[in-house]
Parts: C-alpha cells; sequence; structure tokens
C-alpha cells in the first residue's frame, strides 16, 4: 500500500536513508528536521504514519508525541519512536505518551521497514466498509468500534492509540476471558521482541487512564494475577480478580 509518511529526524544522513527506503516501498514522504515542524506537517497533511525521532530540536519527539495524542484529529495517527536511548525507562516512557512502537539507534534499516508495515496494515485493517450487522463490540460502557476505529466510554469518545486500540478490541471480543501477556503479544506484534510484557502492562495502564472511573481502582480493565487481563461489564470481585490496589501499583504488578 502507498502511504504518506512523515519523517522527523534531525540528522539529515539518517534521514536521508530512511526517505530512501520508504520511497523505494512505494509510500509518499516528508522530511522535517525538528518537533515544531513536525507537529506542523501533521497537522496541515494528516499522514499515515510518522517516524519519530527523540533527540530533535525545538520541540523533542516525546513531546511531539504527547500533542499528537492530545489533538483529537491526530490521536490515533501511528508513530514509530527512534531514539539512541535503549534503557528500558525511556522504553516505556515512549510507550507511554502514545508511541506504538519503538526502535533503538542504530537500527537495521530492513526492520525499520518491516514495522513501519506493520503499522500500516494494522491502521488500514480498520478501514474496511462497514458489515450488515452492527459491528461494534460492547461490554457494559465501554464501545469498542473495529469498523470505524472508535472507542466511547459511558457515551464520551475515547482516544486511543494504535497498539492500545488493538489490545482493546482483542479484550472486547471476548468479554471475561482472561489473555495471557504472551497472548496478547502475539497478537499484536507477533513477538516482535521490542513489544515486551512490560510494553502491555503500559498500554493497559494508559486505557485505565481512559476507560477507568478510577484508573487506580480498576473495575472494567481487571488483572488476574499469575495470569493476565479481562475486560468485564463492570465491577468483579471475583476470586483472582483485582483487589483494591496502591495506586499505580497494579498496571505494573506482576500477572
Amino acid at each position: 500500500m502507498c502511504a504518506h509518511v512523515v519523517v522527523a529526524e534531525d540528522d539529515p544522513k539518517q534521514a536521508e536513508l530512511i526517505r530512501r527506503y520508504l520511497a523505494n516501498e512505494g509510500h509518499r514522504v516528508a522530511v522535517v528536521h525538528d518537533g515544531r515542524a513536525a507537529l506542523d506537517e501533521a497537522r496541515a497533511c494528516r499522514p499515515d504514519l510518522m517516524v519519530l525521532d527523540v533527540m530533535m530540536p525545538r520541540v523533542d519527539g516525546l513531546d511531539v508525541c504527547r500533542a499528537l495524542r492530545a489533538d483529537p484529529a491526530l490521536a490515533g495517527l501511528p508513530v514509530l519512536m527512534l531514539t539512541a536511548r535503549s534503557a528500558e525507562d525511556d522504553l516505556l516512557l515512549g510507550l507511554d505518551l502514545g508511541a506504538d512502537d519503538y526502535m533503538t539507534k542504530p537500527y537495521s534499516p530492513r526492520e525499520l521497514m518491516a514495522r513501519v508495515r506493520t503499522l500500516l496494515r494494522r491502521a488500514a485493517s480498520t478501514a474496511s466498509p462497514a458489515p450488515a450487522t452492527d459491528p461494534v463490540l460492547r461490554v457494559g460502557p465501554v464501545a469498542v468500534d473495529p469498523v470505524r476505529h472508535e472507542v466511547s466510554c459511558d457515551g464520551r469518545p475515547v482516544a486511543c492509540t494504535p497498539g492500545e486500540f488493538a489490545l482493546l478490541a482483542l479484550l472486547a471480543a471476548e468479554p471475561g476471558r482472561v489473555f495471557s501477556r504472551a497472548q496478547i503479544i502475539q497478537h499484536l506484534h507477533g513477538f516482535d521482541r521490542y513489544f515486551t510484557s512490560r510494553t502491555v502492562d503500559v498500554h493497559v495502564m494508559n486505557l485505565r487512564r481512559k476507560i477507568e472511573p478510577a484508573p487506580e481502582r480498576p473495575v472494567r480493565l481487571l488483572t488476574v494475577y499469575g495470569v493476565g487481563y479481562k475486560l468485564v461489564p463492570g465491577p468483579d470481585r471475583t476470586p483472582g480478580a483485582d483487589a483494591p490496589a496502591t495506586p499505580g501499583k497494579d498496571a505494573l504488578d506482576g500477572a
């Protein structure tokens, strides 16, 4: 598929390398070299994907990602983040801000293109015509529309990143079923070595902020300790489900 991709990279050589690989696969590419230009380009042209370096002048990549997710028109834009920082905390921070994938430098251009294809396929899979029956997945107050790529909770729209949407749609398709982290990883990224159990936890934590009445005491997106996660219509206090937890601990605790 031909897509419109914005490459935000302050190193001209790296930017040109990425541009050439993308162009060779038939994509239209706009290259910018600072964060402010990245935001301006995204707002002007509504691209299909952004390849975003973290360390950039004017506005860094983390703040760019934060601004994209705060903009309703761009909240669903797939973002593949690039950085020279390889620490797990940096990876989790990028995902916490809404990045859909994360690569550390140096990286293989072929692997970068494979990740681009994965993100574009995932985004395109939600653009098919609506079937005759209602496609919306409803679990209590949470509604997930896989055709229109929309989420609502208690009747209000919820902006989700592609990764968050894919996870929520997986859980909503079988309410009450417990999915292990390994099953979630396989579904979302085919055991991508950068998509780990910790990144699943971050997506869960972000979703809880968006669909739970009190994220620190979840009643919808639950942890079943030692097993995984499930989505339920409302309060569920069956054995093994979440008990009231210390704020911030539940999402990253050992399922």
